[in-house]
């Protein structure tokens, strides 16, 4: 009995040794900062970075308004290091349990922080919801159009539930036209559920269906935002399907608020035909100001449009 025991006690430490091992391949597989690309003549810089929530109600704790002082400089570091022409966020919001909350802190403050910026694909959130806006620099960009499409079997009514009946989930988009070349494009900012797999494929559909007309028209397309999938995943092949492109990102994009990078990107960048990347997608794995702005990395890629 006494030996059976000590063997047991042998075969769980052998497996307890092995998922360490595991663990820190796949953090070691998944780490390292990418290099930021220098800017290139005519390119587009794009971006994708969920920036947490912030629950209004809490003063102290994770995630709170203690936490939101704590991290709002390091978020504006981050934004000012990647110095992109166009990001697209998810979370971006001061949640207080109402959908149409007035207040946005983090939209707020970068604005105020970063004059050269604008906020597209945002408005009165009674009317337009406002958590995934996409800022970008007006020197470079002009917006023509924006909407919103709720991942609901109701989509165009606002703060819908999802296919399964949780949490609202969207996606915003914006029309630009850039200045330097003349080139016009629509840029759609999502965020599908990271529990439920089916409410992902379904969501993706949506995304897939309301894309294709633009694509079939000639229109160029940007999907950025928070797959909560990796590539070669059903949620991302459903847009491919109609067109889109995602570039090939390497490593962890999500780290838990702890510099942990246990699995690949989750976090995507795609085009239409006829865009082409003129960098490599770069994700930033680092802290600001020596702190973690949120629990995903900014990623980035630069594009040049037809």
């Amino acid at each position: 009995m006494i030996a059976a025991f000590k063997t047991g006690l042998k075969v769980v430490g052998v497996l307890l040794l092995l998922l360490v091992l595991v663990a820190c391949a796949q953090m070691y597989r998944n780490s390292g900062t990418d290099p930021l690309p220098p800017a290139r003549d005519g390119a587009l810089r794009v971006a994708t970075y969920n920036v947490h929530y912030i629950s209004a109600r809490r003063q102290t704790g994770a995630w709170s308004l203690a936490d939101w002082e704590r991290r709002r400089d390091p978020l504006d570091a981050a934004f000012k290091h990647i110095a992109a022409d166009l990001v697209a966020f998810q979370e971006m919001e001061s949640h207080s349990g109402r959908e149409a909350d007035q207040d946005n802190l983090t939209l707020d403050f970068l604005l105020t922080r970063n004059p050269g910026y604008a906020a597209a694909a945002a408005g009165d959130p009674v009317e337009f919801p406002s958590t995934q806006p996409i800022l970008y620099r007006t020197e470079r960009l002009q917006m023509t159009d924006q909407g919103w499409f709720f991942f609901s079997t109701t989509p165009d009514i606002i703060y819908s539930r999802t296919f399964d009946g949780s949490y609202p989930a969207f996606a915003s988009w914006a029309a630009f036209t850039d200045r330097a070349t003349g080139a016009a494009f629509r840029a759609v900012n999502l965020h599908t559920d990271y529990a439920s797999a089916d409410n992902r494929l379904q969501s993706t559909a949506l995304v897939a269906e309301r894309i294709a007309p633009w694509i079939a028209a000639g229109e160029t397309v940007l999907v950025l935002g928070d797959f909560n999938a990796r590539l070669g995943a059903p949620t991302l092949e459903r847009v491919e399907e109609v067109g889109i492109t995602f570039a090939p990102v390497e490593g962890a994009t999500y780290h838990f608020n702890r510099g942990l990078n246990l699995f690949g990107a989750i976090d995507h960048i795609g085009w239409s035909e006829g865009v082409r990347p003129v960098s490599e997608p770069t994700v930033i794995r680092q802290r600001f100001l020596g702190e973690w702005p949120t629990d995903h990395y900014p990623y980035l890629i630069d594009l040049a449009l037809p």
